[in-house]
């Protein structure tokens, strides 16, 4: 099948990969100069396991392409992803102003050679399935306006190019996202278009019926047959994507805010949280206490979400103290260094991790830089080290004082404490019994519950987890 996938950051690139790995002739089309170049020369912007071996591979098959002329790419394509950003404006509204260019862009391109879907790919709140209908309407009647032509206002779009415009939100996971594609828990379309719904139906077969060679890479799950296909109407399906987002959000922030308790009544929460999550009505994922939730989907989708709301006088209690918990969660690591440290001006604190989570050189609303905020303005000297964001911290915020270290080891040394904030497995393996000696004072934050309570102590290294 022919596709065509505007935006390759980083769900269009994703996307574009995986379809073209299951045999599709994919167009991805980038209208960002260097990206773009860097994509063609095999390199891939953001780091991501696997991927930049996997665009490399798909590209040379013949199967995927990168190209700035949209106009090309669309009329050669049955199936047009959406797939532009939507990052959250102050007000919490989500900015979608990329894909509103984008949509009438892709209506002046089309023509009447075949009846195209332009598929949602990017987050958009609800009802945004008609709006790109609209605008993608508004581009055609513009490019037939500029060829002088003639659109009856009773007629519509019946005697212009046809298409239909469906919602197929995505489920990735930054650190696992091209397996998140060959293996989702589910694929959402939303449409009432029995047509347009059996397209993506046959696009998606191979990843239902799982009957396409696994990479090597991503070996296909035990026991995964069949992947369920979930047909809604638009609405639906774009509710789904901030309702999911949302809920995990919330389940996160309620194991936080059970850590708070636990303290105070001297329960682990880790052993409350192995307790309730084997009952199979919660489950255990995303029931790990620590310093709270980041990255570009969480934050922004559940402000999003209340913005839906708010457009319906509708209350958000629930959503509210999702945020409201998550904000307070960041800075436990504060207080706990206050309370063994006492006094934090003149302190050297050591961030392992900058990244919102690893496997990912992702920054956005990242909890280690809201901490090294704090610390920077309380007086303390901050260092940190990241296996791969050292880099793009220093070329997103520049005007962060902080030291960058070479390695673990590096960053221990003569340092106050170190406070774990991206659960690396590097750090999880760390020689704690040298980095002990390496420190001024051995006291370690563990921001995640990621490491061996008794293994740290033995190590002679004071342990603070969080609710433990």
């Amino acid at each position: 099948m022919d596709i065509c996938v505007v935006g390759a950051g980083y769900v269009g690139l994703v996307t574009s990969a995986c379809l073209a790995y299951l045999g599709n002739q994919v167009i991805a089309v980038e209208s960002n100069p260097e990206r773009l170049h860097s994509l063609q020369s095999g390199g891939v912007p953001f780091f991501e396991p696997g991927l930049e071996e996997f665009v490399k591979k798909t590209s040379a098959s013949g199967n995927l392409t990168f190209s700035d002329n949209l106009t090309a790419a669309v009329q050669k394509a049955q199936v047009i992803f959406i797939a532009v950003g939507t990052p959250s404006l102050p007000n919490g509204e989500p900015d979608l102003s990329q894909v509103m260019v984008v949509a009438r862009a892709i209506g002046g391109a089309l023509d009447d050679s075949k009846r195209r879907i332009v598929v949602n790919k990017s987050t958009v709140p609800v009802g945004s399935g008609n709006w790109v209908e609209m605008l993608v309407s508004q581009g055609v009647a513009k490019a037939q306006k500029s060829a002088k032509e003639t659109v009856p206002a009773s007629s519509g779009r019946s005697e212009g190019p046809s298409f239909v415009v469906v919602s197929n939100p995505e489920f990735l996971r930054e650190g696992s996202a091209i397996a998140d594609s060959f293996y989702p828990d589910r694929i959402v379309v939303g449409s009432i278009d029995e047509q347009a719904t059996a397209v993506m139906k046959n696009l998606y077969k191979p990843i239902i019926s799982q009957t396409f060679e696994a990479p090597s890479f991503a070996p296909r799950p035990a026991k995964l047959e069949t992947v369920p296909f979930v047909v809604t109407d638009l609405a639906s399906a774009e509710l789904i994507k901030y309702s999911a987002n949302a809920f995990l959000a919330m389940k996160i922030s309620f194991a936080n805010e059970i850590s708070g308790l636990c303290e105070k009544v001297g329960a682990d929460v880790k052993q409350v949280a192995q307790g309730i999550g084997l009952d199979y009505r919660i489950g255990k994922a995303f029931l790990n206490a620590g310093v709270g939730w980041g990255g570009s989907c969480f934050g922004k989708d559940v402000s999003a979400l209340m913005q839906v709301a708010k457009e319906y006088s509708y209350p958000t209690s629930l959503l509210e103290a999702t945020v409201a918990v998550n904000d307070r969660q960041r800075l436990v690591v504060i207080k706990k260094l206050q309370e063994e440290l006492k006094i934090l001006k003149g302190r050297t604190i050591g961030l392992m991790g900058l990244s919102f989570k690893p496997d990912t050189d992702d920054l956005r609303d990242a909890p280690a830089l809201t901490i090294a905020y704090q610390l920077l303005k309380m007086g303390a000297s901050v260092k940190a080290y990241d296996p791969v964001s050292n880099d793009v911290c220093k070329t997103l915020h520049p005007h962060l004082d902080i030291v960058y270290a070479a390695d673990v080891e590096d960053l221990a040394s003569d340092c106050d404490a170190l406070v774990l904030v991206t659960e690396w497995a590097q750090f999880k393996k760390a020689d704690f019994k040298k980095i002990a000696k390496l420190m001024r004072w051995p006291l370690l934050i563990d921001g995640r519950n990621a490491l061996d309570e008794d293994e740290i102590r033995a190590c002679g290294i004071t342990y603070r987890g969080v609710g433990c």
